[in-house]
């Protein structure tokens, strides 16, 4: 079933995006922007949490929330960025992880029946991120210093575990192909 409570919460989650590049992009107001992008990112254990709990747990909803944390990471990194609200640093450093990750889980899709779970560690760094960046935007947008502070103090820790966790995900993604090629020889 498509329209249960955790998956409309992960598309309300996914409608709220474009809100957010209006925000920054087309109102010029990275402290709303950045008030909504940490609701976006507060509420990201919340359709896991109803989904376990409610016995609603689908593969469209596997789909929708890492598709929801995704696009509003990649929205405030790149909205940010372009804004100059966000340093271009830390930008490119999410770019870069992003980009290797996502081609290796496009590789795995396309040749391997294996699926990858997602790893505690790379929800830990993903917190950390939608922590970071809303400091950043609302630090820059309200000329407060110290949540500029507290962002430079969240995301370097947090990006060092959202490369970690990427080295990992490698890892299982060369597995998965491995397993798949042994099953496939019949090996």
């Amino acid at each position: 079933m498509i329209f249960t409570i955790p998956n409309v919460i992960s598309i309300i989650r996914i409608g709220m995006v474009p809100v957010f590049v209006w925000l920054l992009l087309g109102r010029d107001d990275p402290t709303s922007a950045g008030w909504l992008l940490a609701a976006i990112g507060a509420t990201d254990w919340i359709d896991g949490f109803l989904a376990r709990k409610l016995g609603q747990v689908s593969e469209i909803g596997k789909f929708l929330d890492p598709a929801a944390d995704r696009l509003a990471v990649a929205a405030a990194v790149i909205g940010g960025w372009i804004s100059g609200d966000l340093p271009w640093q830390i930008s490119l450093a999410i770019i870069v992880r992003e980009v290797v990750v996502a081609l290796g889980a496009l590789i795995v899709g396309v040749g391997a029946r294996s699926k990858i779970d997602v790893r505690y560690i790379g929800k830990v760094a993903t917190l950390g991120i939608y922590f970071a960046i809303p400091f950043f935007l609302v630090g820059r947008g309200t000329d407060t210093t110290w949540l500029e502070w507290a962002a430079w103090i969240v995301v370097i820790p947090s990006l060092i575990l959202y490369y970690v966790v990427a080295v990992q995900y490698v890892g299982d993604m060369r597995r998965a192909l491995r397993a798949d090629e042994a099953v496939s020889s019949g090996a």
